[in-house]
């Protein structure tokens, strides 16, 4: 057994959640934290023994954070993970390596995923590595909103990576629910994007999650960016060489990247709109 807590949240994750706790069986402290699921989630969670716990789901930093504060956290390090990725047992060899090296400065680590769709790994097309802060000291780091995700807030040390990836099925549930699910996060990211628009100086930062997110939000004001966005991962990435799964992605990120230019410039009229009644 591994000296590492595991935060899961979930909601209806019955499709996911087995695969992703039987590659947890190194942790000797597993936690679900679920949103009011009402399919067999929470069934098959106690199956493997872990810690269950409900909250009402607000966002996703909300949600992370009230997982810190109200689990009984037994271990000095935290892995977040969704229902839908899997651990490896290269990345936990790689978070163990990392762990045990890290001196007391270190406040956690970025993590990156291979995005999965029908067997393949997208790495052209989905922009391998995205790092987001996955692995934690204990009181050392909480998180924050932006867009439909989260990133981290306030940090007390330094943040460091680790470039072994873990396992994302992101599309497990199927594009219909891919589709509902992104067209609830634009409207997210839009907002945020106009609201949290972080300087332009950011999009030069050394560190890649503060430079991947002042980019998002200023390429979004380029004309035609969801077109740009298509030949950016299907051409120049050479998303093309990964088949029809990786023109398939390529395609819904688009389409995703669209929907939040158009909301961007629903919720733009709108308040000129009401300026000028």
């Amino acid at each position: 057994m591994l000296d590492l807590s595991v935060i899961i949240l979930t909601f209806n994750e019955e499709q996911n959640i087995r695969a992703c706790l039987q590659s947890l069986t190194w942790s000797n402290d597993i936690h679900v934290l679920d949103s009011g699921s009402t399919d067999n989630t929470i069934t098959i969670a106690e199956e493997y023994g872990v810690k269950v716990k409900y909250n009402k789901f607000e966002s996703f930093g909300k949600q992370r954070n009230y997982a810190l504060e109200h689990c009984a956290i037994q271990n000095e390090w935290i892995l977040f993970l969704d229902a839908d990725e899997v651990a490896t047992n290269e990345f936990v060899v790689a978070m163990e390596k990392a762990i045990l090296e890290s001196d007391n400065k270190t406040a956690g680590f970025y993590c990156c995923w291979k995005m999965i769709l029908e067997d393949k790994w997208l790495k052209h097309c989905d922009n391998y590595p995205k790092w987001q802060f996955r692995l934690m000291r204990k009181g050392r780091a909480v998180f924050t909103d932006f867009g439909h995700g989260q990133k981290e807030g306030t940090v007390l040390g330094e943040i460091k990576y680790i470039k072994e990836p873990y396992l994302h099925y992101g599309f497990s549930k199927g594009w219909h629910h891919w589709i509902a699910r992104h067209n609830r996060y634009s409207t997210l990211e839009a907002l945020d994007r106009i609201k949290k628009c972080p300087p332009f100086k950011q999009i030069f930062s050394k560190n890649k999650s503060i430079r991947n997110i002042a980019l998002k939000s200023w390429l979004t004001k380029f004309p035609g960016w969801p077109l740009i966005r298509f030949f950016q991962a299907y051409i120049f990435n050479l998303g093309f060489l990964e088949g029809v799964p990786g023109f398939i992605y390529c395609v819904n990120i688009a389409y995703y990247e669209f929907l939040i230019v158009i909301k961007i410039r629903e919720s733009k009229r709108k308040k000129h709109l009401c300026e000028n009644i």
